[in-house]
Formats: C-alpha cells, sequence, structure tokens
C-alpha cells in the first residue's frame, strides 16, 4: 500500500498560515486578555437570568420578630419627652431606666359594694368645690417606699422578704379617719382613709420589711408613718386646698353614711409584694 506523506516544507507552510492568520486575530481584537473570561461569565449569566425567567420561584415569607427581641434593640424611654396625659397626668418619681423595676411592699385591701359607694361620694363632695380627682387603681396600705430594683435582684429580693416575714401572725386593722396625703415630689395629692387600729402591728411588720432595704441599701419607711388607704388622687400639689375646703365634710360623710358610721376592715392575712409586672405573696400564720 502506498501512502502519501506529506512534505516537511509543505507543513511549514501550513504552520506558518495559521499562524499568520492567528496573529492576525489577535491584532484586530483591542479587548485586555480578561475579555474572553469575562464574556464566558456574562453568558453564563444570561442563562441563569433566562432558566430563572422559565422557572420562577417566590421567595420565602420572613417568620416575624417576637417582641421580647424587637425591644431589645428598641430605644429606651426617655423620661423628658414622656406624654404624661397618656398616664393621666402622673409623672415619674424617679427616672426610667431599660432593667429597672419599680418595686414597693403592701398590705392589699378587696373593696365591697358599700366601700365602692363611698369612694363615689367622697368624689362628688370634692367635685362640688371645683376639684377633680381620679380613682385608685387598686386599694391597699403601704408598708415601703417604691423603690428601684435591677432585675437579677428581684429574686433575692422576695426570698429576703420571705424569710423576714415568715413569722408574722395574721392581724386585723381599722381605718376610719379622712385625711390628705402628698408625695415627695408633690406632684400628685392622695385622698385616704387613717388606720387607727393596727398601726403598732403594721410598725412591726415594716421594720422586717426595712430590714431587707437595708440589706439591698435602698430607703426605708417613713419615721412616722400614717397608714392608710388611698380612695382618689389628683395631679400636683391641692392638699392645703382639700384640707381646708373638703376634709370636714369628707369626716361627716365618713361618719354619717347611709349604712352607719363606715369602719374600714382590713383582715392582715397576706401581705404582697409588686416589682414592675410582677406580684409576690406573703401569707401570714
Amino acid at each position: 500500500m502506498l501512502v502519501s506523506y506529506s512534505s516537511s516544507s509543505e507543513e511549514d507552510e501550513e504552520n506558518e498560515g495559521r499562524d499568520k492568520r492567528k496573529h492576525k486575530r489577535c491584532k484586530n481584537d483591542d479587548s485586555p486578555p480578561t475579555s474572553k473570561k469575562l464574556r464566558c461569565v456574562t453568558a453564563t449569566q444570561d442563562c441563569c437570568t433566562q432558566m430563572a425567567a422559565f422557572h420562577p420561584t417566590q421567595a420565602k415569607p420572613r417568620l416575624p420578630l417576637p417582641g421580647c427581641v424587637l425591644e431589645m434593640f428598641s430605644e429606651p424611654e426617655d423620661p423628658s419627652t414622656e406624654d404624661s396625659s397618656l398616664h393621666g397626668g402622673r409623672v415619674r418619681s424617679f427616672q426610667h431606666e431599660r432593667g429597672n423595676w419599680a418595686t414597693y411592699v403592701y398590705l392589699p385591701y378587696a373593696p365591697d359594694e358599700g366601700f365602692l359607694d363611698l369612694v363615689g361620694e367622697m368624689v362628688q363632695v370634692v367635685s362640688a368645690r371645683g376639684l377633680s380627682l381620679t380613682w385608685a387603681e387598686e386599694f391597699h396600705v403601704s408598708l415601703s417606699q417604691t423603690v428601684v430594683l435591677r432585675h437579677h435582684w428581684i429574686q433575692p429580693f422576695v426570698l429576703s422578704l420571705r424569710k423576714g416575714l415568715a413569722s408574722y401572725p395574721r392581724m386585723v386593722c381599722l381605718a376610719e379617719k379622712m385625711n390628705v396625703y402628698t408625695n415627695e415630689q408633690k406632684t400628685r395629692t392622695f385622698l385616704g382613709v387613717e388606720v387607727t387600729t393596727g398601726h403598732a402591728q403594721l410598725l412591726e411588720v415594716v421594720r422586717a420589711v426595712d430590714q431587707t432595704m437595708e440589706e439591698f441599701s435602698l430607703s426605708t419607711f417613713y419615721k412616722n408613718p400614717s397608714f392608710h388607704v388611698s380612695l382618689a388622687w389628683s395631679v400636683g400639689d391641692c392638699a392645703d386646698q382639700l384640707r381646708s375646703q373638703c376634709l370636714q365634710e369628707l369626716q361627716a360623710t365618713l361618719d354619717s353614711h347611709e349604712e352607719g358610721s363606715f369602719l374600714l376592715r382590713l383582715a392582715c392575712e397576706e401581705l404582697r409584694c409588686k416589682s414592675g409586672n410582677k406580684v409576690f405573696t406573703f401569707p401570714l400564720h
């Protein structure tokens, strides 16, 4: 069999021709050396875009964040810009800071219908003198000042109170004297019924509460407290006006209640501590 082989000179001429054609293409192409790679990437992206058009996918909806997580990144409340009208005109007695819990100890009182009727009559008497009173949100006898606790203090604070109050017996207190009070900042005035029987027993309880307050370097109760149940309150300091214009008539209303002389009876079976929105109960024995 005869096989035809090209001569070396023919191969050289053919290779030389390919090199010239290749050189000519490179000379006419002004793009940088990486342009081919970029063109490939662009072509790939276009291809993906076209595929996505034929196969559309819907983005999965994001789950809402829990409120507790959102609050972690919210701005702390600025007491200088707080709208007091949202709280009946009340003004904070201390600056609000995140993680601080307003805390106080008290003797609860569950009102009956006769007591609520009495409060309504008292408010009407004061209203007739041109003053406006707001009913108390709850009725109780305070056994401590309102103090500020850090969140991590609450549990040891409550444990200390429980230990200090463990040995106190139940008692009965009576209240039958109208009186007027203001807070230390003179930003609110209170109309209350003062405890006249059981004062000494309540002082003993306050001593136990004060021991816990001192343990946590907090303010103790007043030296000569007037234990009372607040019935209603007004914004600002109007104590003198209430005493001079209303107190005598208020006492007469109390003494001549339609069901007879009103005697507020407080069955002291348990004490409570409120810290923020948490309430702790301490039964008396």
